[in-house]
């Protein structure tokens, strides 16, 4: 029997979602979650074989603990089922571990076999997922030592999940200093926004795990 973690926080999507997957004689969910701090303690207590993860929860958000979830869980498998095709993150969950990416119009068969596919540790990515990570294959990997020392103590206060304002007063610099460091960190690590420069940051450890997932996500434009 493969266990399924259900991560979503509208409760009629997730009920449907248990309802569909437990129509499966192979399948069962043994355990929801509506938001990031549930999805991190029901990942810890049920050990899923696969977890089944919405990006857009409430803080901490699916991109967020998506590589918390890899870390503290290797042997489980992550399928994204969301409502973004942004490209970005697409890229980004995949790259933090996500075995397969779905649109949340998918067909039930297609739910179901992602499911199957990952407790095999398979993926089952779209044509346009496929296309696009092909085209990115080439992309270059972040590198922290390009950061300068004051650049890589910003990038640590965004992976903590504080605004300019927080970083401001804990680094004793002006709102506009920490808006100028954080374009900078952005291009140097080729990011697309501040999420992702944050998600950059807990991969290459600049934080412990539990101190981000005490505080929300970034939050764009602060």
């Amino acid at each position: 029997m493969i266990t399924v973690l259900v991560v979503e926080d509208h409760a009629v999507v997730r009920h449907g979602l248990r309802f569909l997957l437990e129509q499966e004689d192979d399948l069962t969910v043994i355990a929801e979650a509506a938001n990031g701090s549930a999805a991190l303690a029901a990942a810890r207590a049920h050990r899923p074989d696969v977890i089944l993860l919405d990006l857009f929860i409430p803080p901490p958000d699916g991109l967020t603990i998506l590589p918390v979830l890899r870390t503290e869980h290797p042997s489980t498998a992550i399928v994204v089922l969301t409502s973004s095709g942004d490209d970005e993150h697409v890229i980004t969950a995949i790259r933090s571990g996500a075995l397969s990416y779905l649109h949340k119009t998918a067909a039930a068969d297609e739910i179901t076999s992602a499911v199957r596919a990952a407790a095999a540790g398979r993926g089952i990515l779209t044509p346009a997922t496929a296309a696009l990570l092909q085209h990115r294959r080439t992309a270059p990997t972040p590198r922290l030592d390009l950061l300068s020392p004051r650049e890589r103590e910003i990038l640590a206060e965004l992976s903590r999940g504080r605004s300019n304002r927080e970083i401001s007063r804990v680094l004793s610099i002006s709102e506009d200093t920490v808006k100028t460091h954080i374009s900078r960190i952005l291009s140097k690590l080729g990011a697309a926004d501040r999420t992702q420069a944050a998600i950059i940051g807990l991969q290459h450890k600049l934080v412990p795990l539990d101190t981000a997932l005490d505080r929300s996500s970034p939050r764009p434009g602060q």
